[in-house]
């Protein structure tokens, strides 16, 4: 079942965020380096009341963050909707390790894709790491276009794919 997080449950995805860096870059996957997302970053998340958690038998095995939030870099690109549309923007969407590869990403970004569209967004825009051919692969197999390319404050060294699914 899709939630919204509580605040009770910080430090459970706090550390479902570590495991999932960890996991990545064990696998030469970068994207998040450690310390990111750090605790700070998810409690704020969640006080917004924009993180979503997947919890199966009390367990939190996945949890995406949904939002209005786009990085500055963002207004460099040229996007399928014009500057007024509402986008809800997807963000730290992660899955524990041992729960990887069971459709839980799919469920979420479904998940996703409903509420967007029951909240009347006109798309859904995110990044995923240049690097991590998986989600590219993936989002572009959901039929999300690939917009362009922007460099994020936090990661100058890798540039970061664009996508967005008009709803």
């Amino acid at each position: 079942m899709v939630r919204k997080a509580k605040i009770s449950e910080i430090d459970d995805l706090t550390n479902l965020v570590k495991q999932c860096g960890a996991h990545m870059r064990a696998n030469g996957i970068v994207q998040w380096l450690e310390g990111y997302p750090n605790r700070e970053i998810i409690e704020e998340d969640v006080r917004d009341e924009s993180v979503y958690v997947l919890e199966e038998d009390g367990i939190i095995k996945s949890m995406v963050v949904l939002n209005e939030k786009q990085d500055p870099e963002y207004q460099e690109l040229n996007w399928l909707t014009s500057k007024d549309s509402k986008n809800l923007v997807v963000h730290r969407l992660a899955t524990l390790p041992e729960y990887q590869g069971q459709g839980l990403g799919s469920i979420m970004m479904e998940f996703a894709e409903k509420l967007a569209t029951e909240k009347g967004y006109d798309s859904i825009r995110l990044d995923t790491f240049s690097q991590n051919q998986g989600n590219i692969s993936y989002y572009k197999k959901r039929d999300y276009i690939e917009i362009g390319n922007v460099n994020l404050k936090y990661r100058k060294d890798y540039h970061y794919i664009c996508f967005e699914k008009i709803l």
